[in-house]
């Protein structure tokens, strides 16, 4: 009866992950400090604003497929810990005088404390209920704030410029928010690697076969599911909280649009769900492919649809994305593209 009540059992009874390559940790890493390090090779500004937004789609990504791809939950909402995060944060800072530190903090907890009150009563939703869910808790949180005077009602927040001078100027700042963003990326890869080798991972995985045969073997889908969904929540709340930082101001269109939801979800489906090294080739590709659309006079205006349109192909005709690919095609591969 005490053996039932274990969270993660499921490792006692099937085995274990075999013992992974070296290069299915530092592979993973290597991408994302060969991309952050491109900036000061190169020495351009243009470099490092255009890495900026790859890491941070990065760390969506990969904080996206600790829900999506270990537990299997499709969240269209994902990007309201993103702006929760970014209005607590920014807040803290442009109306309390507190450091960026803090508001990084703030703005993480924020985050994960919002996905621990709503997790436990939607994560019993499965499929498109859920999915519909997560939409729905984005708009009512954005209504929510937008409502709110001490966020600045619909209009938002503005930061004075004077704040930066803490940080040694304007353009400190964007260089030290540069650095702080690397470093929450390279926190986002451990942490998907330590959950997706874990017996807590390997819960996840069992719920997301099949969650009722899990909890036959023990498994406390619940508990483990809201666990999942906290730890998806608060990097991206820090990301948001950077994020505003850097800009100066935040407004609830801003700080809460659905299609950085959706963008997330392509990315991660695009680089292989449920794997440390895809939601990071998906982000990096998929910023790629954005970059020329909206740079492009003819394609700047179909972004979204071609963000749909890739995502039906990935469904269609390469459902375990890129890095699910080549572990079919090429065997070796599994040892190292976890």
């Amino acid at each position: 009866m005490k053996e039932s009540k274990r969270a993660f059992p499921l490792a006692d009874v099937l085995p274990g992950l075999p013992d992974q390559h070296w290069a299915s940790f530092v592979l993973p890493l290597a991408v994302v400090l060969g991309l952050a390090l491109f900036p000061f090779i190169t020495g351009k500004d243009v470099h490092r604003e255009t890495m900026f937004t790859v890491l941070r789609a990065i760390v969506m990504a990969v904080s996206l497929n600790i829900i999506l791809g270990y537990t299997g939950y499709v969240s269209f909402g994902h990007v309201v810990f993103y702006g929760l995060g970014g209005y607590v944060g920014f807040y803290l800072v442009s109306e309390k005088g507190m450091s960026l530190w803090v508001a990084l903090l703030a703005g993480g907890l924020a985050a994960g404390l919002l996905a621990w009150v709503i997790g436990a009563g939607i994560l019993r939703l499965r499929g498109a209920y859920f999915a519909l869910v997560t939409i729905g808790v984005n708009e009512a949180v954005r209504a929510l704030i937008q409502n709110l005077d001490i966020f600045g009602g619909p209009l938002g927040l503005e930061m004075n410029f004077s704040v930066y001078k803490a940080y040694g100027g304007p353009q400190a700042m964007l260089q030290m928010t540069y650095n702080i963003l690397v470093g929450l990326a390279v926190i986002a890869v451990l942490l998907s690697y330590a959950v997706r080798t874990s017996k807590f991972g390997l819960g996840l995985l069992a719920i997301r076969e099949d969650e009722d045969a899990a909890e036959v073997m023990g498994i406390i889908a619940p508990k483990a599911k809201t666990w999942a969904y906290v730890l998806s929540a608060i990097l991206p709340g820090m990301v948001g909280a950077l994020f505003f930082f850097r800009n100066g101001s935040i407004e609830p269109h801003e700080a809460f649009p659905l299609h950085i939801s959706i963008e997330a979800i392509v990315m991660v489906m695009l680089g292989g769900y449920g794997t440390v090294l895809g939601p990071i080739l998906g982000a990096a590709g998929y910023q790629v492919m954005r970059a020329f659309l909206i740079t492009n006079r003819y394609l700047k205006n179909i972004q979204l649809t071609v963000s749909g349109v890739l995502l039906l192909l990935i469904v269609l005709f390469i459902p375990a994305g890129l890095i699910g690919w080549l572990r079919r095609r090429i065997p070796a591969s599994r040892r190292i593209l976890l």
